[in-house]
């Protein structure tokens, strides 16, 4: 049980007492609060110099929550399905994969929760310590002095903190609640010191996660302070926690749940999900912990120059549109990674509408992009930005998620085992997919299915080879102009392709030209620590021509992303898929002197003209998408499509 806190301060000599007994402390440096939402700045803060109320290496993040901004919303845990009050009370998932689940900008870790393990499957039920309160419904109730440390938020946004929520306050009218552990900064008090004479482990320095709020009750603080990572962030004592509190900008604050807990996550502009902070979980194991409490906040993007950015994606071209708060020129850039390396022609028109056409695209293949607009000397750009083509496709799987693959985990550093000549009969197998090894105490996550071939463990270290190196064999009947190869594998962690001999993907590794070896380590993990969900992408071009009518070898080598990391899963499904010609069809439809135009496909404009023959002009807009209608009471027009 940890000790509560009680409203009074240790008396000034025994607190100075303790304070000689101290290392010299460190004086933080607080970096500049950004702009990473509406209504939601982050920061990152350091100590680097000796003095003030400092004492460990430290690094913390931070975000302060506008809760008067009006499209701020909070969300705690909500109730599981089969909710039972005090045991099952809400599914466990990391921070990272509740952020992605509920579409939230932003989450952190919350409060206690039972029971703890670093690596329980996802949707484990637990049960939340303290009050929690999600969308107005109670998760967990209050149940005794322990926890007790609360904020209250109604559906308005109007929040408190209820140092002590024991005996219960009420809650009618609180849309969100979460609590943690005790305070540790009341009313601009830090009162973190007098947790330094009841000893254990908890008030040692640690990873700790804390929240805040101001004294106009505007700003709601989510901090982070990461630890056990010597060289990098040692963790925080209890006053230390409440200094950065103050710093930040707080009168009131806590402790939530720390240790390998904390975690700080945050959708990027492509929708992905990345950690702010380093949580020790992640830094000793590789994979984030399994909570069962937490907080998440929605947010809309950040207004600026270039603003209602939208893409109209078809099989082989997209239509980007957006708006410019001046007039601008108009160009889009894209790629099938973040780097982008492509761009459409510049139209030096200037406009505050704009619409770009982008060509040449695979079927099925999602695709980063960004708009550009420049107003006189200054360009302006958006955040990078995903879509996914469509598909017209007539497709054969060639390899199945459950197909036979032989195995070794040999140092094959130096051999040419991916050639299709070469002798894979001395490996193992052949195996079906999905082959794993798992040495967690609590066995492979039930999620991860089909399970196939179990393959073994290094005996030497009790974890799974840093490597293993897979081959199979398929068919394919006829090879086709345009045709592309489309995967869908559950791997974890990181992966390098070979069709016929040739590197043709690199999943979670280190990009090419970097050599990947026996030894080399993935560079990222699935699904926050497990595969259960697909990794997908498309190999067209001059990759797909790799492909040969008849045998074809596929050979893949899947890499662990740490030494001491208890699992490794692989299986791959392959499909060859044909592009079909599929004909756009305009059709035209008048009602009531109303002219209505509708089409079947998308990255096309509407376009217009007086005669048959044209000129032809755009439709004034420009009109990307369907349905039209066109103005009544004006000349007769012909319209067409164009990409």
């Amino acid at each position: 049980m940890k000790p509560l806190w009680m409203p009074f301060l240790r008396p000034l000599a025994c607190c100075l007492f303790l304070i000689d007994l101290l290392p010299a402390a460190a004086v933080p440096e607080l970096g500049a609060w950004v702009p990473k939402f509406k209504g939601i700045d982050h920061v990152i803060a350091t100590n680097t110099a000796r003095g003030g109320d400092f004492s460990n290496l430290m690094v913390a993040n931070a975000l302060r929550i506008d809760l008067t901004d009006p499209d701020i919303q909070l969300l705690s845990s909500p109730r599981i399905a089969d909710y039972q009050a005090n045991s099952r009370e809400t599914a466990g998932v990391t921070v990272s994969r509740f952020v992605k689940l509920n579409r939230v900008q932003v989450g952190i870790n919350a409060g206690f929760f039972n029971p703890q393990d670093y690596y329980l499957p996802e949707g484990t039920p637990m049960a939340v310590s303290g009050l929690a309160i999600s969308r107005g419904e109670v998760v967990s109730p209050a149940n005794g002095p322990a926890n007790a440390a609360t904020l209250m938020v109604d559906a308005a946004n109007h929040a408190r903190i209820v140092h002590t929520n024991w005996p219960a306050t009420d809650t009618t009218g609180i849309w969100t609640a979460i609590s943690g552990d005790y305070p540790v900064l009341v009313a601009g008090v830090n009162i973190g010191r007098q947790y330094l004479g009841n000893g254990g482990f908890v008030h040692q320095p640690n990873p700790r996660t804390a929240i805040g709020l101001s004294a106009d009750h505007r700003y709601l603080y989510l901090l982070t302070i990461d630890g056990r990572q010597g060289g990098y962030s040692d963790g925080a004592y209890d006053y230390e926690t409440a200094a950065w509190l103050l710093l930040i900008g707080a009168q009131d604050g806590f402790n939530l749940d720390g240790g390998g807990s904390t975690t700080m996550s945050a959708e990027d502009s492509t929708g992905a999900v990345k950690r702010l902070n380093r949580p020790s979980a992640v830094a000793d194991s590789g994979k984030e912990r399994t909570v069962g409490g937490h907080l998440g906040v929605f947010a809309k993007p950040l207004p600026g120059f270039i603003n209602d950015i939208v893409a109209l994606a078809d099989d082989d071209a997209a239509t980007i549109t957006w708006t410019t708060t001046a007039p601008a020129t108009t160009q889009v850039e894209y790629g099938p990674t973040e780097d982008l390396g492509s761009a459409t022609p510049l139209q030096t028109t200037v406009s505050t509408t704009h619409a770009a056409w982008v060509t040449g695209l695979l079927p099925g293949t999602s695709y980063y992009f960004r708009a550009v607009s420049a107003a006189g000397a200054t360009i302006h750009t958006s955040s990078n930005l995903l879509f996914t083509t469509a598909s017209y496709l007539a497709t054969n799987e060639v390899v199945a998620l459950t197909s036979m693959w032989r195995y070794t985990a040999a140092d094959l550093d130096g051999v040419a085992w991916t050639a299709p000549g070469y002798d894979d009969s001395r490996w193992s197998g052949p195996g079906a997919g999905l082959l794993w090894a798992d040495v967690r105490s609590t066995g492979p996550n039930p999620d991860i299915t089909p399970r196939g071939a179990e393959i073994p463990s290094d005996p030497r270290t009790g974890f799974p080879y840093p490597t293993y190196y897979f081959r199979t064999r398929f068919q394919v009947r006829e090879k086709t102009a345009g045709s592309s190869l489309r995967f869908s594998g559950l791997i974890d962690d990181g992966a390098v392709f070979y069709l016929n001999g040739h590197e043709i993907y690199r999943l979670r590794m280190d990009d090419a030209p970097a050599a990947i070896g026996n030894g080399t380590l993935a560079t990222g993990f699935p699904c926050e620590g497990d595969s259960t969900c697909p990794d997908e992408f498309t190999i067209g071009g001059a990759l797909a021509d790799l492909l040969v009518a008849g045998d074809n070898v596929l050979a893949v080598e899947v890499h662990n992303y740490n030494l001491r990391s208890a699992d490794i899963t692989f299986g791959v499904s392959v499909t060859d898929a044909q592009r079909l010609a599929v004909p756009a069809v305009l059709a035209i439809r008048g009602v009531d002197g109303a002219t209505t135009l509708s089409w079947t496909r998308g990255g096309f404009i509407l376009q217009q003209a007086s005669a048959a023959q044209g000129p032809w002009t755009d439709v004034p807009g420009p009109v990307v998408s369907s349905p039209y209608t066109a103005a009544a009471n004006v000349d007769a027009r012909y319209f067409r499509l164009r990409k």
